[in-house]
């Protein structure tokens, strides 16, 4: 394995780091949280940039460079939706997205072919990356001084004050488009024939 590869499987290391920090209530938990986040994050660029500078890229590589992206960003979205800052279906479409593509991936693999991550799909990473951390710095103001069924009508209808909650709609907006390109740019690979 070389060291690209070393990196991402860093940040799939630092997953279960991310759960606990959110999940554990105490002092400053979910400013730990978002650091291991933000550094978790961070490494997915650092991996990308050993890669192609020290010639690096393996089949290996395009494989579970972003399936680390979607598992940390999915990590992420359910300890939010449990903890109510973002509306369900937000993480549902996100993260049922990331099956499609994978599931398209298993599909070329099977036909010889390997699908690197797309710039648009590079570009929705980031998005979803921005999104978390607006969620972690923003909240939903509004989550702690409800009810449950009122904060999951105000997420389920829009927060116009929550920075976060709009981060994360324009987030889950672009993860969809991302999605319909790589189904589109890949339809032949459906075909039976």
């Amino acid at each position: 394995m070389n060291l690209a590869n070393k990196i991402t499987m860093t940040r799939i290391l630092m997953i279960p780091l991310f759960m606990v920090a959110y999940l554990w209530n105490f002092p400053y938990n979910e400013l730990v949280a978002c650091i291991i986040f933000a550094i978790a994050a961070l490494t997915d660029g650092v991996d990308g940039y050993v890669a192609r500078n020290y010639k690096m890229v393996t089949d290996f590589g395009k494989f579970i460079d972003p399936l680390a992206d979607k598992l940390l960003i999915a990590t992420a979205l359910i300890c939010f939706v449990e903890a109510r800052e973002i509306a369900g279906y937000m993480a549902v479409v996100i993260i049922a997205r990331e099956f499609i593509v994978t599931g398209l991936r298993t599909v070329a693999m099977s036909k010889g072919v390997v699908i690197a991550a797309s710039m648009t799909g590079k570009i929705k990473t980031c998005i979803q990356i921005i999104a978390v951390i607006c969620v972690f710095l923003f909240g939903n103001p509004q989550a702690n001084e409800i009810t449950a069924s009122q904060s999951m009508m105000i997420n389920a209808f829009g927060n116009e004050y929550s920075p976060g909650y709009i981060a994360m709609f324009v987030a889950t907006i672009f993860t969809v488009y991302s999605g319909i390109e790589y189904l589109v740019k890949n339809k032949k690979l459906l075909d039976d024939n």
